[in-house]
């Protein structure tokens, strides 16, 4: 069914640290922009006043109560503890629903058929590997895990009406009038697939403040072969499948407690200016927070998951009744699962998963390498957009979820991270430079349960290290003071994020 029809997405000591105070002596002037000025020295001062006072995380239980000590390859994929035993059924009949492929339409599997008919993948495990981030693919393989956002470039948008504009607001992004919103580089028969997504990567070199050389790898992205002509102007975001854990303990934190860290406008002179994004709730029909996606793009966990249902599968249900389809594919006339694919029921159970995945507990949490890696990470001010602890509210959530003390490391907020990661494509009220703060917890396990995969947005980052030189905009300084660190206390920092 078309995406385009406006109608359709209407429905249902105060002294800075001794490393920081060396490692911001070494830096070049130039390192922070104009629009990211390095903070003043009593904002400084401030904001490390306070990181120093957070506790270092006291308890391996990042996710709470639910929190499960297991760190091999299924790490991602288990019930959190503290669930009841109905709630572990509904927990499985969502895994069931997340694990198995959907067909095509018509099947005598009727539960599961209406797949595309244009789409990425047949299961939601196949992007989230063993419920953890997607894999890069291999040269010459399809991508699946790593897939290409559409829309019209930023730039376009001095030209559209006031009604393309209301669309955009409700929508997020101003589709492609061909490709839609994401690229889709499989079909049904009877109808082309959009074409396929290229990455070629250049070499950048970073050294360290003690010599050694590190590769990053910048891509470039381009579609081949191109199922319905040239696309023209056309704004191509990568995003990388991202890990599962945690989503409901996430959603359960209040809108007031993280707005409470939000600074748009940057008025404490910090040079962090968080804020929150703004988007469509579906079900409410109304402008809340957003939450969940690389740029706070979806308000919930129900919502991620029918917008994910739809573009990466093709696959419609109550919350989202079309597709990425556009008129000009003409869609319509092939056959379909119906006019509600998903329906609640499945969707009911396979939000219910998403939530309740565990966050593995941590490890190491006392060794003295890991404690002095945790007490950089505030001294660099990496804690300033990265936030260790959260508390869950008490009502109007489910009750494994309610008054939970957690460690997520982030807040959840929308950030500048420089032109080094910008898209060009703005979601919402996120520009293309904007990005939400990713939750740290589990990253350290991320190689472990699928060795294919990389870090940030796009996975161009092999190792943690390298995601940290990719840091811009807002995270200069402290990207810079990372460079600048003796190799011991950058080995240090290093071994924390591991454990987490």
């Amino acid at each position: 069914m078309p995406i385009l029809h406006h109608d359709m997405m209407l429905r249902p000591s105060l002294t800075r640290s001794l490393p920081l105070a060396i490692a911001l002596a070494c830096l070049p002037a130039q390192s922070a922009s104009a629009d990211h000025p390095k903070p003043t020295a009593d904002s400084a001062m401030t904001v490390m006043s306070y990181l120093s006072s957070l506790p270092l995380q006291d308890t391996d239980r990042s996710g709470g109560d639910g929190s499960v000590p297991k760190h091999d390859t299924n790490a991602y994929s288990l019930p959190a503890k503290n669930l009841s035993f109905d709630q572990r059924l509904s927990f499985s009949v969502g895994n069931s629903f997340f694990k198995s492929p959907w067909v095509i339409a018509p099947a005598s599997t009727t539960a599961r058929d209406g797949l595309g008919p244009l789409f990425n993948t047949n299961a939601c495990q196949n992007c989230h590997v063993k419920d953890g981030r997607g894999s890069l693919p291999a040269e010459g393989d399809p991508s699946v895990g790593l897939f290409l956002r559409l829309g019209l470039p930023d730039s376009h948008e001095d030209s559209w009406s006031d009604e393309e504009r209301e669309f955009r607001r409700i929508a997020g992004v101003m589709p492609h009038p061909v490709y839609g919103t994401q690229l889709q580089n499989a079909a049904v028969p009877g109808i082309e697939r959009e074409g396929r997504m290229q990455v070629d990567y250049e070499q950048v070199t970073v050294t360290l403040a003690d010599g050694e050389v590190i590769a990053l790898r910048k891509p470039h992205y381009s579609i081949v072969e191109p199922g319905f002509g040239d696309p023209g102007a056309i704004a191509l975001s990568p995003r990388l499948a991202p890990g599962m854990v945690g989503l409901g303990l996430l959603e359960a934190v209040s809108d007031e407690t993280l707005l409470e860290w939000a600074d748009p406008q940057d008025a404490d002179g910090d040079g962090i200016s968080g804020r929150a994004n703004t988007v469509w709730s579906l079900a409410e029909q109304r402008e809340v927070m957003g939450r969940f996606g690389w740029k706070a793009g979806q308000p919930d966990v129900r919502q991620q998951s029918a917008k994910a249902f739809a573009g990466d599968m093709g696959l419609t249900s109550n919350l989202v009744s079309s597709t990425d389809c556009t008129p000009l594919q003409k869609c319509e006339a092939l056959p379909d699962g119906g006019e509600i694919e998903v329906d609640d029921n499945v969707m009911d159970n396979v939000a219910f998963y998403s939530r309740n995945l565990a966050v593995p507990t941590r490890r190491d949490i006392d060794d003295p390498t890991v404690r002095q890696g945790e007490q950089l990470f505030r001294e660099l001010e990496c804690a300033s957009c990265h936030r260790p602890r959260l508390t869950t509210q008490s009502g109007g959530v489910a009750e494994q979820l309610a008054e939970q003390t957690i460690w997520p490391y982030s807040d959840m907020l929308l950030h500048d991270m420089g032109e080094g990661l910008a898209d060009d494509r703005r979601e919402f009220e996120a520009s293309g430079q904007e990005w939400r703060t990713p939750p740290l917890w589990g990253i350290g396990l991320a190689q472990t349960v699928n060795p294919a995969t990389g870090f940030l947005h796009d996975g161009r980052a092999r190792t943690l290290l390298e995601a940290v030189l990719w840091h811009g905009g807002e995270a200069q300084p402290s990207r810079d003071a990372v460079v600048a660190l003796p190799t011991d206390q950058r080995e240090a920092l290093l071994r924390f994020l591991e454990t987490l």
